[in-house]
């Protein structure tokens, strides 16, 4: 039952956490990365996850995270984003991972044009005050790309052997 709860629970949460970091902060810690890396590796031990199967997927997060920080390096993307995409790709593996790229490339794309649009009109006096909506605002700011990363994480979450391992049945009836 805790097993259950925990898969229900940990991905999406670490996610949207991570979102609303980038959000408000216009970062991610470290510690979202780490804490989606050891949740990996708790719950694949305790789920019984197959050792070929672990490697396989800390192999879709190995190549997203060396992906993801050539793109950090040209500019393209904050580091946070690209460790949090590569924890992510971890909970994926290869079976899921080209769907959450997808999904997350989409996404990323309409926030990404959003966020242009919003910073041509000028920012609403009511709204000024508050220092994240100043730098979401600002034209020489990022994208906080960890919002789309998030998103299509939790579109494809539901698809994974992590939801279709969890009983439903024992939640609605205890």
């Amino acid at each position: 039952m805790i097993l259950d709860i925990a898969r229900l629970l940990l991905f999406p949460a670490l996610m949207a956490f991570a979102a609303a970091s980038d959000l408000f902060t216009m970062t991610i810690s470290n510690r979202v990365s780490l804490a989606l890396a050891a949740g990996f590796l708790v719950l694949g031990l305790l789920g019984g996850m197959a050792p070929y199967d672990m490697l396989m997927h800390v192999g879709a997060g190995a190549a997203v995270l060396v992906v993801g920080f050539g793109c950090f390096a040209m500019g393209w993307m904050g580091g946070g984003d690209a460790k949090v995409a590569a924890a992510a790709a971890l909970w994926f593996g290869f079976g899921h991972l080209l769907n959450y790229l997808v999904y997350a490339s989409l996404f990323g794309g309409a926030l990404t044009l959003l966020l242009l649009q919003f910073r041509q009109w000028p920012l609403p006096y009511a709204f000024a005050g508050q220092p994240w909506l100043l730098r979401l605002h600002a034209k020489d700011s990022g994208i906080p790309y960890g919002i789309a990363l998030a998103i299509g994480a939790l579109m494809v979450y539901p698809e994974t052997d992590w939801i279709k391992a969890v009983d439903l049945a024992r939640f609605a009836l205890g």
